[in-house]
């Protein structure tokens, strides 16, 4: 019933539309962006193109997003050190224009740890939760009826470190995702090699570490992002450092990971610099798709439906420099992906039986995009 409620809200309050979506885009603005805060553009399903960007609102680096899914409100991570005055980031609130896509800020909360990079709004609605990096904790804030954010009702310090110095001198929390039944949050810390596991309270905005609090990654690996197949019964994890994936075997009812295998993203030849940054489970769970910066591709692997291993398709180059996140538009037909340091979002659209990516012509320019999400038919 949460989700028919879900779809029906969505649109009325978007007058969803046969082919175009609304699509916002989170940059870096310091050091040498050219960026100015968060930008806004349309996508068009069918023909595969992407709008020239606008700007939607002047923000402090607001690297990545979350869209509340009832209400026209967008969430950002002020991926900063220094808000307010004191050593944390900001996570802000935004109303939606609908006519053009136009952000207004509703208003900011400090996160309790700095360089906040992740965020996600649970299922009800009525949560906003969020990694810190620096600092190596997570936390909930309530959402208000307004879509404003209260002060947080949670907030969890990680303990622990692991074997590399430069990276993993202390915990650091890069995501937090979850399960589709609102009943667990994983958070991949990069700092301790671990996903941990917490039974997610959606009525007091509580995570509690849960009976199995975690699941140990191969040491140096640093976990980064994770995401679940749809099923529930299987769940992936892209490890930054060591660019590789681990599968796991998930259990539905206590929300426990057992890892079954660790696979490359890269090709054997490739000797460069190794850093994965999305790990993201095609909506139709038959695929899942991995970023690799230095390499700047995005590796493609097909999931065995019985099992949860993974079996490599291709290795698919994005056309440019450092790619970050990514999202599938509402069709599934297509990935849209940032490459940071050459200033472009482009468009590859999917092969759904086969999982390959051809790199279409459609390209806009935005300075240092870091995240892109999708409302559809938000045009």
């Amino acid at each position: 019933m949460r989700y028919l409620t879900f779809i029906v809200v969505l649109s009325a309050a978007f007058k969803l539309t046969a082919a175009e979506h609304r699509v916002f885009i989170g940059t870096y603005t310091r050091g040498d962006s050219s960026s100015d805060g968060i930008y806004t553009s349309t996508f068009d399903d069918e023909s595969g193109q992407l709008s020239p960007p606008t700007l939607a609102a002047k923000a402090d680096n607001p690297s990545f997003l979350a869209i509340h899914p009832q209400m026209n409100v967008v969430f950002a991570c002020n991926e900063t050190n220094d808000f307010g005055g004191e050593p944390t980031g900001a996570v802000s609130a935004f109303r939606v224009k609908k006519s053009n896509g136009t952000l207004t800020l509703i208003n900011q909360q400090p996160t309790g740890g700095g360089a906040p990079c992740h965020c996600n709004v649970d299922a009800t609605g009525r949560f906003l939760l969020v990694a810190n990096y620096v600092g190596g904790n997570v936390a909930v804030f309530p959402i208000a009826d307004n879509g404003s954010l209260a002060a947080r009702s949670c907030l969890i310090n990680h303990v622990g470190s692991g074997p590399n110095r430069q990276r993993q001198e202390q915990p650091h929390a890069h995501s937090i995702n979850l399960s589709t039944d609102n009943r667990f949050a994983y958070a991949a810390d990069l700092g301790t090699d671990r996903v941990m596991i917490y039974r997610f309270d959606d009525q007091a905005g509580r995570l509690v570490p849960s009976a199995a609090d975690s699941v140990a990654i191969p040491a140096g690996g640093g976990p980064r992002h994770f995401s679940i197949h749809p099923s529930g019964r299987f769940a992936f994890s892209n490890n930054e450092l060591t660019c590789e994936v681990t599968a796991f075997l998930r259990n539905s009812a206590t929300g426990a990971l057992t890892a079954i295998q660790q696979i490359s993203t890269l090709p054997p030849e490739f000797d460069g610099r190794k850093s994965t940054a999305e790990c993201l489970v095609h909506p139709a769970g038959r695929f899942l798709y991995v970023s690799n910066r230095g390499h700047d591709s995005i590796a493609v692997y097909a999931i065995n439906q019985k099992n949860g291993r993974l079996t490599n398709v291709e290795i698919k180059k994005t056309g440019g420099q450092e790619p970050r996140n990514f999202v599938f538009d509402p069709s599934g037909r297509w990935l849209l992906a940032e490459n940071q340091n050459s200033d472009t979002v482009v468009v590859m659209k999917v092969d759904t039986t086969t999982g390959g990516l051809t790199r279409m012509q459609s390209t806009i320019s935005v300075g240092k995009p870091v995240c892109i999400r999708i409302i559809a038919g938000g045009a």
